[in-house]
């Protein structure tokens, strides 16, 4: 007797934690409070809302003038120089006159010095966001009727007056009819881009106001890279025209790259050798220009200011050598001074460009933030993404009133104020101020700069993104996962188009963490010798499994998609599903039952066949299924009515199913849903906060009950 009850000693249960009890605010009253405490209005507030939303009035008062203004002038103007060329060249990938680029990068730098919390990101002129609203701009030009192989020779843009007209000086020129004025080509090009860039603002704005800044998170790292990279190339194909000096319209439609090489091949012999050379020179000085900077950045205190070198020189030969009147060679036109009164958007094309301006205000927004976060925690500071996404906003929809055109961060800009010695936007505020002084004089001196060579500064800007084709093997090796989607991103970007390459690549991506969740692993888990840990015995040497009883970890949240992956993998791990063992074992007691009444017959037995046969019972090499759910961060109603199955359905065949290390939230849901009986009555038997403990409580149980049996016949 003694040996027996020292055998079936139970160990003391483990401390049950005690949970607090959270008494949630009626809807009603936390309504009240939110609507009286947004109500009120006092200086403080005023103050706080005054300086949350202009930032700069709170940095400004505290600015350290000996210390940081060299730094920020450096900066400013090293981006200011950098600036001005790269302005003039994007309004190619624009589709609109180069005027709107300088205006965009003026306005732009300095709405963000008013409202931008990071200290070193650079607001204006995009690539991607130039080429994002050439393809609108060219594609509502071309639905309007306009010719966009024409080359006419540019004026001075008088926006939405009849004076537009002088640009050309015979023949019948084509208009549009926009707030009762007629409006050409020039005209009708910007109007389109400041109408999207304004809603891509509002968008913005409005994603500010109610905090949908988690949209960013669906934009995974590789998807962006990969969008990038399509992009590029896109933006190179574009561009390839200028090189060659050909005169093939932007096509209209998917397929871009496809279409606009077969016609660069189809006119390649109507190459003009000028552009061609003068091309092939730029390239080589604008990458041996990077090349140098590159090699000697450590040594050279500022960048090279190659792009104003190169269009410098370009526009003395092109003026000089007559390479426009004398080769035929295209050139930039006539870059008026001074400002353009501003102008409201027009409205009715607004309804046309609605669903253009969603992937222009989410890349912009996406980029600006996740560069101003990187920033701010490289040099030690904070920034707040809400008002970022404002301040974005805010740089659209102000400057849309301008005539300008999208705006958006920009890595290399970015990268040279950080390493200029930047300290504070008021580096923007000197750029800024570079900007004006090209509008208000030196705008003119551009008018005879080709547009080859315009081509060849963006696409010599484009080698960083266009580098990131080698690394797809170390992508493939560091996850394949990543480099797929990466790939599938880059490849509809480049071969389908820019807007469906972005939604391909959130949707395809979303589908691989679908697929991860769809069918996770299952562990059978053992425990390290001496200790409390339990680990995968795929992954782990030494483990020990616990006697009759079965470890598993589910490595997912448990939702209605993968119930039935997760009861599958289960069923495989353990080695018994409970529905077949059922069924084995209703066969093997109707063969029993049968061989009884064959025998009773050969007997004799006149109990007229009747005979209780128990179902027969399988002994199994466990008991116990233990259940580590510390992998579960949520389960939905098809997951709690799973674990109810799987409970039910074991218990019929003799094996207990436990839970262990279950986070609140899983608790909670499987409370509501009465998974540990009425009020609970079973959660101290089902739900254990250690796997140890859970496996401690199987073993002692099992012991308790195959001892009962002795103690009573004691």
């Amino acid at each position: 007797m003694e040996k027996v009850n020292k055998s079936t000693e139970i160990p003391a249960p483990p401390l049950l934690l005690e949970r607090r009890v959270h008494q949630p605010e009626p809807t009603v009253s936390l309504l009240k409070s939110k609507l009286r405490q947004s109500a009120t209005c006092s200086v403080p507030r005023v103050r706080s809302t005054l300086t949350g939303f202009f930032p700069v009035v709170q940095w400004l008062p505290k600015y350290k003038l000996r210390e940081y203004i060299c730094g920020d002038v450096m900066s400013g103007m090293i981006v200011g120089i950098i600036l001005v060329p790269q302005a003039i060249a994007y309004c190619l990938l624009a589709g609109v006159e180069p005027i709107y680029g300088l205006y965009t990068s003026f306005y732009a730098n300095i709405i963000y010095f008013l409202m931008g919390t990071s200290r070193h990101v650079s607001v204006g002129i995009f690539s991607l966001m130039s080429l994002m609203v050439g393809q609108v701009v060219d594609k509502e030009m071309f639905l309007a009727g306009f010719d966009l192989s024409e080359d006419s020779i540019t004026s001075e843009p008088n926006v939405l007056n009849g004076s537009m007209g002088s640009n050309v000086t015979t023949g019948y020129v084509h208009s549009v009819e926009l707030m009762g004025l007629r409006c050409e080509k020039e005209c009708y090009a910007i109007s389109i881009a400041a109408a999207l860039t304004f809603l891509a603002g509002v968008y913005q704005v409005m994603m500010a106001v109610f905090q949908l800044g988690f949209v960013s998170v669906y934009l995974s790292a590789p998807m962006l890279d990969g969008f990038a990279s399509g992009a590029s190339f896109t933006i190179l194909t574009v561009q390839a025209k200028y090189l060659l000096g050909l005169k093939i319209p932007r096509h209209q439609g998917y397929g871009t790259v496809i279409v606009t090489w077969i016609n660069i091949f189809y006119n390649i012999h109507k190459t003009n050798m000028c552009d061609l050379i003068s091309s092939a020179i730029c390239i080589s000085i604008l990458v041996a220009g990077k090349e140098i900077q590159e090699r000697y950045k450590d040594r050279l205190k500022i960048p090279l200011p190659t792009e104003l070198l190169v269009v410098a020189g370009a526009t003395l030969a092109s003026h000089f050598g007559e390479l426009n009147s004398r080769y035929g060679s295209s050139v930039s036109g006539h870059i008026p001074t001074g400002f353009i009164p501003p102008q409201v958007p027009r409205f009715s094309l607004m309804s046309r460009v609605a669903l253009d301006a969603i992937p222009l205000a989410v890349i912009s927004f996406a980029f600006t933030v996740s560069l101003s976060e990187m920033f701010a925690k490289k040099n030690g500071y904070t920034v707040r993404p809400n008002q970022e996404m404002l301040a974005i906003g805010f740089c659209n929809i102000i400057p849309s009133f301008f005539h300008c055109f999208t705006t958006s961060a920009a890595l290399a800009k970015t990268m040279v104020k950080d390493s200029t010695g930047c300290q504070t936007q008021v580096s923007s505020l000197v750029s800024a101020v570079v900007v004006l002084l090209v509008l208000l004089f030196f705008a003119p001196f551009f008018h005879a700069l080709q547009k080859c060579v315009l081509a060849c500064i963006i696409i010599v800007s484009l080698r960083g993104a266009l580098r990131k084709f080698k690394d797809i093997p170390a992508k493939w090796r560091a996850s394949k996962n990543d480099a797929v989607v990466w790939l599938v991103t880059m490849s509809a970007t480049a071969l389908i188009s820019v807007e469906l390459g972005l939604l391909i690549g959130i949707v395809f991506s979303m589908i691989c963490i679908i697929f991860k969740t769809h069918k996770p692993k299952v562990s059978l888990l053992g425990r390290a010798n001496n200790t409390n840990i339990y680990e995968d015995v795929d992954e782990y040497k030494n483990l020990t499994l616990p006697p009759r009883v079965q470890v598993l970890r589910f490595q997912a949240p448990l939702y209605y998609a993968n119930k039935d992956s997760f009861l599958k993998s289960l069923y495989k791990a353990v080695g018994v599903e409970p529905f077949l063992e059922m069924t084995m074992r209703r066969k093997a007691e109707k063969k029993a039952k049968e061989m009884s009444l064959r025998q009773a017959k050969a007997n004799g037995d006149k109990n007229n066949g009747e005979v209780a046969i128990g179902l027969v019972q399988r002994e199994l090499e466990f008991h116990t299924i233990v259940l580590d759910c510390s992998a579960i961060p949520f389960i939905d109603s098809a997951g709690m009515a799973a674990f109810k199955g799987l409970v039910k359905e074991y218990k019929e065949i003799g094996v207990n199913v436990l839970l262990a290390s279950c986070n609140t939230s899983v608790i909670d849901t499987l409370q509501k849903g009465q998974f540990f009986g009425k009020n609970g009555k079973d959660m101290s038997n089902l739900l254990f906060h250690t796997v140890h403990g859970a496996v401690l409580h199987a073993i002692s149980m099992c012991a308790a009950a195959d001892s009962s049996p002795e103690d009573s016949s004691v």
